[in-house]
């Protein structure tokens, strides 16, 4: 049985994060701020300046909980983490099956068919929310979501990882402008998304969007080593020393529903604002303090959520589907499974 636990985000800086009896404890200014009994947390992410205590570090490795240190913008920096938990023999069948091209190509072409396909779902649902409100709108989503069909019968057809990534990247450049149809008109002006932006965002969607995608890295990072997976050899994404490429290829059928729906949700809604966000120097745009509270507040209560899986048909909250997938990933790489079958939200 799973369960879903908190992870808690500290955003506060020069705050002091350290462990009290059985409870964590966040200081700031020498005045208490939160405690919070441990096993209430299933892991801890500090965004910036953020202090932890050596105790709290040792504590947190002995019960197996992960220890995220995040820059101000949400960019990955380190990870502490205790002793690898998992079954070596699945990490070796794991490796096995990355020195099998065809295994390799079946297992990223599953990654790729799930982020185009819940891509469409969300291009799909823009297309009828506008139908009234903007006409023209629905009708180039409409026409953006025939175009995802499309590159979703090429991905099959695929018969390399070059090919596959090139229709995956195509994709996902069609997917990123049609994305800004589904901004309501008023919006517009302040969340234009101008093109798919990283390192620093150039934009307020962009940065968004960042912000999302490292938290949902995190979580799916998480899910892998708890089923006992290497996190670092992926299938769709090469590999690289100090890269999780596995993870990012977890992501890839979350992104869509998980992260790009709620930056939707929260700019329609008018939950954040422009003045949300702050302007760097060369141009870089990234949540302030406030902004990142407010996102941190709604992917909490986004992963509170309940859904039916489609697949294994059963409730259960948002949060957990990285876990699912994992195991279910991890069931395909021991050969319990004829193919890995990637969330598909309804």
């Amino acid at each position: 049985m799973l369960t879903l636990q908190n992870t808690l985000y500290v955003m506060t800086p020069q705050a002091y994060v350290h462990i009290d009896n059985a409870t964590l404890r966040v200081d700031v200014d020498h005045e208490k701020k939160l405690q919070v009994p441990l096993h209430h947390i299933g892991g801890l992410v500090c965004f910036g300046n953020v202090m932890v205590s050596p105790a709290l570090m040792h504590r947190l490795a002995e019960d197996g909980k992960s220890l995220v240190l995040l820059d101000d913008s949400g960019r990955f920096k380190a990870r502490l983490e205790g002793p690898v938990s998992g079954n070596i023999l699945l990490r070796q069948a794991q490796y096995r099956a990355a020195e099998r091209a065809n295994t390799t190509l079946e297992l990223a072409r599953a990654c790729v068919a799930g982020k185009i396909k819940n891509s469409r779902s969300v291009v799909q649902r823009g297309a009828r929310d506008n139908t009234e409100a903007d006409a023209d709108a629905s009708v180039q989503l409409t026409r953006s979501a025939d175009n995802l069909a499309a590159s979703l019968r090429a991905a099959a057809e695929a018969q390399t990882l070059d090919v596959l990534r090139g229709v995956e990247g195509e994709a996902a450049r069609g997917y990123f402008a049609a994305i800004n149809r589904i901004v309501k008109p008023a919006m517009r002006t302040d969340f234009q998304l101008d093109g798919r932006t990283r390192r620093p965002p150039l934009d307020r969607f962009n940065a968004l969007l960042s912000f999302l995608y490292a938290m949902l890295m995190n979580d799916c990072r998480s899910a892998l080593e708890t089923v006992g997976l290497d996190p670092q050899l992926g299938f769709l994404h090469s590999v690289r020393p100090g890269r999780a490429a596995l993870a990012l290829d977890l992501q890839e059928e979350f992104r869509a529903v998980l992260a790009d729906r709620l930056a939707l949700t929260l700019i329609n809604r008018n939950q954040i604002a422009a003045n949300d966000f702050d302007q760097h120097e060369g141009g870089a745009v990234l949540l302030s303090d406030k902004g990142r509270r407010k996102v941190v507040a709604a992917w909490q209560e986004r992963k509170q959520e309940e859904i039916t899986h489609p697949l294994l048909e059963q409730k259960m909250p948002i949060g957990l589907l990285p876990f699912v997938q994992a195991r279910l990933l991890a069931r395909t790489i021991r050969g319990e499974m004829q193919g890995y079958l990637p969330y598909l939200a309804r």
